[in-house]
Order: C-alpha cells, then sequence, then structure tokens
C-alpha cells in the first residue's frame, strides 16, 4: 500500500507500484506482467522493464519498448520478439519456435535470432529477415526458402 506524501507531484508514482501490473501492445496483446523496474543510476531514467510471462520466463525489455505507464497496465510502443514463441513464413506456416535471441552487448538491439525446427534442428537468421512480430514472429520468406538456408 502506497501513501500520497504532501508536495509530491500529482503524476508522480513509485516503481514499486507497477510491479504486477499487465503488459500490453497497441493491439492488446498481452506479455505477462512487471516484475522490476530498472532505472537508470546516472540519469535516473527509467531504461527498461524486466517482464515475468509464467515460470522461468522473465525477460528485459528496454524503455525503446516503453509506451507509456498507464494506471492499470504498462503499454508497449512494439511487440518484442521472445523466446519459445511461434515463427511462421509469408504464407502463414508454421516453421518452428524461437529457441535463442542474440542481442548486441552495448545495446542490447537484437542481432539475430535462432529458430529450432523439426526435433533437433536450428538455425541463425538475422534480424533484417523478420518481416513482422505479434503474437508470432513472421519470417520474410517462405518455408522453402527456409529450408534452402544453411
Amino acid at each position: 500500500m502506497s501513501v500520497k506524501l504532501e508536495g509530491t507531484p500529482a503524476n508522480m508514482v513509485t516503481a514499486s507500484s507497477f510491479a504486477g501490473k499487465k503488459v500490453i501492445d497497441r493491439e492488446g496483446i498481452e506479455y505477462g506482467k512487471v516484475k522490476h523496474i530498472h532505472i537508470n543510476q546516472n540519469t535516473l531514467c527509467v531504461c527498461g522493464v524486466t517482464i515475468h510471462q509464467g515460470f522461468r520466463r522473465d525477460y528485459f525489455l528496454s524503455e525503446d519498448y516503453i509506451d507509456k505507464f498507464s494506471e492499470k497496465t504498462l503499454l508497449l510502443s512494439r511487440p518484442p520478439v521472445r523466446i519459445g514463441i511461434q515463427v511462421i513464413d509469408t504464407d502463414r506456416r508454421k516453421i518452428g519456435k524461437v529457441k535463442r535471441i542474440h542481442r548486441n552487448p552495448d545495446t542490447n538491439e537484437i542481432e539475430s535470432i535462432e529458430i529450432a525446427h523439426g526435433l533437433s534442428h536450428s538455425k541463425i537468421l538475422s534480424k533484417s529477415e523478420i518481416w513482422g512480430v505479434g503474437e508470432k514472429v513472421i519470417l520474410d520468406m517462405t518455408k522453402d526458402q527456409f529450408k534452402k538456408l544453411e
């Protein structure tokens, strides 16, 4: 329970008040709940959030994904790529699932994703080969083109 202190601006809230709030994008897709809010020690600005999405499914989103905090939710400006979501081709045919996300260590920007397909196969695709992200990752190729990649 939080208490309103005298003299604080009306639009100021504590970071802990957002723990447990739903995280959604502009299409209404829910991505989990806020677990932690990360603050830059030098600027004291929000630099990202940790999202909890079920059992042992936590992931980090940087501030460029955050559109705004509302009273009940965290609204995202764009959908994130997450481990375990389905990958489909341009014809909506299932290819596999995101197995691993490779990020630039300095900027935390996605460089490539590893896609698990079949029983024990996986392929790494660059960010440029992703057409779109939502409930699923859509590749900018057909399933046949994907199979021909090495």
